[in-house]
């Protein structure tokens, strides 16, 4: 018996299929002009290449950004937020975390959990670009890389140069004024991932940080923003042995069995 979860976001869709012995199948790509047609591309995707008949999902929960339109065009019979979805694919990763630092495209959150990845407590960051991926996306950009180049070429700085700025527009005009200057790409995108971590960590402040920590969601693949978090919280931040970017999609699959039945 098979359960799915399908989660939308700002810049990316997922979709996950769990059986009893966990993950059987996940896809990922970029989203669609409209939540509705991203749901569809992303389970018509992990349908034809990895042989998954969607008539054998017993029950499917969407979660993100237009998870209600993805349940009332019937491609799911219910949904969740991503925030309760992304504690419960964390916890069944790592059974041992209590903090989840999940960092989207358009919002930033970190979510304290139970034993059993319940939702105790949770912040949000979700009206500023700061902080968040599209924050990235605007300094990457401007430096001329891809989103992946801003971590692997910020190893190679001599120096970390500061961004004062809280605002991405600004932070933009400062990264502008630095590369006229003559400053090295490696330099700079070393402020910008530290610019990212520190706008994280004091959201993971305000929450409180319980031990153990992890993240989700496509900016912990950025091994730059990892590390200055692990510096700036004292913590080590526990990897997955999966995609970071299913973690939702993977919890709301596991919310499906729950309400379908195992």
């Amino acid at each position: 018996m098979y359960y799915a979860g399908i989660d939308v976001g700002s810049l990316t869709a997922q979709a996950v299929v769990i059986n009893s012995k966990g993950i059987h199948a996940f896809k990922s790509m970029g989203v669609k002009p409209n939540p509705v047609q991203s749901a569809k591309a992303v389970v018509d995707m992990l349908i034809s290449e990895e042989r998954v008949s969607w008539n054998d999902v017993r029950f499917c929960v969407s979660t993100g950004y237009g998870r209600e339109q993805v349940q009332v065009e019937g491609l799911s019979q219910d949904n969740m937020s991503e925030i309760s979805c992304h504690g419960m694919g964390a916890a069944f990763l790592v059974p041992e975390a209590r903090t989840v630092i999940d960092i989207g495209g358009q919002d930033a959150k970190v979510i304290r959990i139970g034993p059993g990845g319940e939702l105790i407590d949770f912040v949000m960051n979700d009206k500023c670009a700061a902080g968040t991926g599209r924050f990235l996306e605007v300094q990457a950009r401007t430096l001329g890389l891809s989103l992946d180049e801003l971590g692997t070429v910020s190893q190679g700085a001599e120096r970390v140069l500061e961004l004062s700025s809280r605002c991405s527009i600004f932070c933009e005009t400062e990264v502008l004024h630095y590369l006229q200057r003559g400053h090295s790409k490696a330099d700079i995108a070393a402020g910008v991932n530290r610019a990212m971590a520190e706008r994280v960590a004091a959201l993971v402040r305000r929450v409180g940080l319980e031990k153990e920590v992890t993240m989700s969601g496509g900016v912990a693949k950025n091994a730059a923003v990892r590390a200055e978090l692990e510096r700036m919280l004292n913590v080590r931040l526990i990897k997955y042995n999966a995609d970071s970017q299913i973690v939702g999609a993977l919890g709301a699959a596991l919310m499906a069995r729950r309400m379908g039945g195992s």
